[in-house]
């Protein structure tokens, strides 16, 4: 009779590191989304809570007494900082790794998520990149497939490597319509 697995920290039969083998690629190859697209999500972040938290104190200060705004002020930074540390955590979490017959994605940071897309799947292969995105000369890459969910995204790819990405990506897609 075989031995228990040893409990790792959790309680469970399987360590953390065992935890993040799942999530691991296959093979080598596994390429990381630009770092430069942390300042696109600092900058989205920064403006929407400067928007609420501006508007809520201003209310707060008017009709309730301005401690209570300054509360907010103070709250409102607190979270900024918080979540200009961790946008950067979450960029880097991200990856993708192109194979002969699919697309892996990995990202999370508490949450980890693996999405493996085979390329017969694929239907359309978006691509877009807003003001911010196009200012720093990065695009988002979309797959659309054939499943009811909406496929996978590769936010943050410098505009060479979403233009090779999307190339690469419709060029196997024609490929694979040859046996329809």
């Amino acid at each position: 009779m075989d031995a228990p697995a040893p409990l790792g920290r959790a309680g469970s039969a399987r360590t953390l590191n065992d935890m993040d083998d799942l999530f691991a690629p296959p093979a080598a190859g596994w390429r990381r989304i630009s770092p430069a697209y942390a300042m696109v999500l600092r900058a989205r972040m920064l403006i929407g809570t400067a928007l609420v938290i501006g508007v809520v104190a201003t209310v707060l200060w008017h009709a309730v007494d301005p401690r209570w705004a300054g509360a907010l002020i103070a709250l409102g930074v607190g979270y900024a900082g918080w979540q200009w540390f961790r946008l950067g955590r979450w960029v880097r979490a991200w990856g993708y790794l192109e194979r002969d017959g699919d697309l892996y994605l990995s990202h999370g940071l508490w949450s980890r998520e693996l999405i493996v897309i085979p390329y017969g799947r694929m239907q359309a292969v978006k691509v877009e990149s807003g003001p911010l995105t196009r200012a720093l000369g990065l695009a988002n890459v979309e797959l659309v497939t054939a499943s009811l969910q909406s496929g996978g995204r590769v936010p943050g790819l410098p505009q060479r490597d979403a233009e090779a990405l999307r190339d690469r990506l419709i060029a196997i897609g024609i490929g694979d319509q040859d046996g329809l």
